[in-house]
């Protein structure tokens, strides 16, 4: 009997200057998780699109339970039993729970919408896969791997039996993360074929039945977990040996560049989430903030980059006060932010890559005289930065929107690197990357740093702190509780801290 429950055959997809799938083979067996793994832009997410019907393919056939089938629009895939949670989830966020999940398969009775049926389903799945969600609950309202689960059991309550999951822990913490191993383990005894996309290797290999490596639109080959390693899987992945580990030189101190004293923030609701913290950070140094994402990482970031103001306290760069609340003053000063969400602060996705890599500099010479742009010029250095930063898009009139995660995340580096910089602002600065774009960006790190300048780094990964850092702070509740030299700092250490375990 064929164990079957996906089978994609010679599948082909073009766009204007790129071959994004190359005649792709792929299959899925009955209760597996199948890995597809590879770099940004090789392919992986225009074909789980195709499977879900987001494109057509141009050539290749699906088949599902050894049936072939058609598959042009996501209510195809939903009735073929297809269900995709995507990387930026589609959730709405001032609706319920309740509300997200039964949007578009409403329940209704007598022509009404039947709320009491739907939640008693939502709360069944909910209690069956230990997920704890209220349905009335809003959605704008819930932690970020609460919402994943939200998209999860929308999945299952439209009964899809094949689930697509798209980079899901590019956004959780390390504990989410081993929180939905283990609902997807739980999905996969219950007989649910998981496509599983992502570009952590470690939890890849404790997480798979089976990884497939896509490069350049191409299968480059198919692997099981315990018959290959990281630095294997880095290398299908990139065509090349990929340096895993960071190499870097002894910190050289210098003066300090940020001074950060007293600083207390406020959240969008008025909550205080930067509780007077207090570090410094020196040139020639990387203070790396550790901590559980959510104890006021994202709000201090902010409020240094004058992207909100601050309730209190002093911050200086370059033994220069802020005045608060004024990006552009921040940036004059010689400061690079690399920001969380690339999308949200980092690109104008609906310009071209060109004008996203002068955003910080287009007021001023050579990129302008008088307000008038100087477009030669601009065109030049986006070219010479395209090249340098290996941004793998067809030009600089290229749309940002149309560019992978990685490519999009290189053309923020390219931009804020790619001038004269005192301070290097960089958070989650590899978040949602594949091995080769972390390497090259950590690299990017290191040399700034090595360029006589300070590095602010806030991340959630312990592996990446601990590779760049040279000095820690572990933030918890918006406050720095502990600050550590590299040398003695250790992860059973550092956990403690981040769940506010100290002495």
């Amino acid at each position: 009997m064929n164990n079957e429950s996906l089978s994609l055959k010679g599948i082909v997809k073009v766009f204007p200057g790129v071959v994004a799938n190359d005649h792709i083979d792929f299959s899925l067996g009955r209760g597996e998780i199948h890995t597809l793994l590879g770099e940004n832009g090789a392919g992986k997410t225009t074909l789980m699109n195709i499977l879900y019907g987001l494109y057509t393919p141009d050539e290749g056939e699906i088949r599902i339970n050894g049936q072939k089938v058609q598959i042009k629009t996501p209510s195809d895939a939903l009735s073929h039993g297809i269900g995709m949670v995507h990387q930026h989830f589609m959730l709405i966020p001032i609706m319920s729970v309740a509300e997200n999940i039964i949007l578009g398969k409403e329940i209704k009775k007598s022509g009404l919408l039947d709320r009491k049926k739907a939640r008693n389903k939502i709360k069944e799945l909910s209690q069956q896969y230990k997920f704890d969600l209220n349905p009335d609950d809003l959605v704008k309202d819930l932690p970020i791997g609460t919402q994943q689960r939200v998209e999860i059991i929308k999945a299952l309550y439209r009964e899809a039996n094949i689930l697509i999951m798209d980079e899901p822990t590019s956004v959780l913490t390390p504990q989410e993360s081993e929180e939905l191993f283990s609902i997807l383990r739980s999905l996969k005894n219950e007989g649910k074929s998981i496509i599983f996309i992502s570009h952590k290797l470690k939890e890849v290999l404790e997480v798979s039945d089976k990884i497939t490596v896509l490069r350049n639109g191409k299968v480059i080959g198919s692997v099981e977990p315990d018959k290959t390693d990281e630095q294997q899987l880095a290398g299908m992945m990139v065509g090349r040996q990929v340096i895993l580990k960071v190499d870097k030189n002894k910190m050289d101190r210098g003066a300090p560049i940020l001074v950060v004293k007293d600083l207390s923030v406020n959240d969008q609701r008025g909550m205080k989430t930067v509780n007077n913290i207090c570090f410094t950070v020196h040139e020639g140094e990387i203070f790396g903030v550790a901590g559980v994402q959510g104890n006021g990482q994202t709000e201090l970031i902010q409020a240094l980059t004058g992207l909100i103001p601050f309730q209190s306290g002093e911050v200086t760069i370059q033994n220069r006060k802020l005045s608060g609340e004024n990006p552009r003053e921040v940036t004059v000063l010689g400061t690079a932010h690399i920001p969380e969400d690339r999308q949200k602060y980092g690109l104008v996705l609906p310009y071209p890559v060109r004008d996203n890599l002068i955003l910080c500099s287009y007021y001023g010479k050579p990129f302008s005289n008088h307000r008038i742009l100087n477009f030669s010029f601009i065109a030049e250095k986006a070219s010479r930065l395209l090249e340098e930063y290996n941004i793998k898009a067809p030009g600089i009139d290229t749309i940002t929107d149309t560019l992978s995660g990685g490519n999009q995340q290189k053309t923020v580096v390219a931009r804020e690197l790619g001038r004269e910089v005192k301070l290097l602002i960089a958070s989650q600065p590899t978040r949602g990357l594949d091995v080769g774009s972390i390497e090259y960006i950590h690299k990017k790190i290191i040399e700034t740093r090595d360029a006589r300048c300070g590095v602010l780094l806030v991340s959630p990964e312990l592996d990446e702190i601990m590779s760049l850092a040279d000095t820690i702070g572990v933030i918890f509740k918006g406050q720095i509780i502990k600050t550590l030299n590299i040398e003695e700092s250790t992860k059973e250490k550092l956990g403690l801290l981040m769940a506010g375990i100290y002495k």
